[in-house]
């Protein structure tokens, strides 16, 4: 049976919670929370505080007791909203903070047929064939080429260094 839990307005940017769920995807729950213990990020604690209540709500909602068979089937960090702060800097101007919070969702199942797995090696374990491309895309990516190497061609206008001026200033006044 497949279990949800999830933490909503957490403070913590979401891709910053991505980096951790990432490692504990497809991972026995004993493996994920041994990951978890020892990954220095302060969003890895956040996280195993939601695999806990996944599997709490697991073995609660769903009767699920041989705990050792949950596996993360899906572990999801979305961007929730930021919390705009203003901090006053010098002469008057403002600079603008954004606190940014994410929903983090996990996913635990007991089922073998909901589990994340390794895609099977291919056979005779040879890479697959590169794709021929049509000759309409050809020629537009050879454009795309062509104009980006226009775009660094173009002369960049140079500042006269500030040594350099202030020789000239000199000169002049004698």
């Amino acid at each position: 049976m497949r279990t949800l839990a999830r933490a909503r307005f957490v403070r913590v940017s979401a891709r910053k919670a991505r980096l951790v769920l990432d490692q504990i995807r497809g991972k026995s729950v004993g493996e994920a929370l041994a990951t978890l213990s020892y990954t220095p990020r302060a969003a890895a604690r956040i996280v195993e505080k939601v695999l806990r209540s996944a599997v709490a709500n697991a073995e609660h909602n769903h009767q699920v007791r041989n705990l050792d068979d949950l596996r993360v089937v899906s572990a999801i960090a979305d961007g929730g909203p930021s919390m705009k702060r203003v901090q006053p800097r010098a002469m008057g101007r403002a600079f603008h903070i954004r606190h940014k919070t994410s929903h983090l969702t996990i996913g635990v199942s007991d089922e073998t047929n909901g589990a994340v797995r390794a895609a099977p090696p291919r056979p005779g374990g040879a890479p697959p064939a590169p794709r021929e491309a049509p000759p309409s895309e050809t020629k537009l990516a050879a454009a795309k080429a062509a104009a980006t190497v226009k775009k660094e061609r173009a002369p960049a206008k140079r500042k006269a260094k500030p040594a350099a001026k202030a020789a000239a200033k000199s000169k002049e006044k004698k």
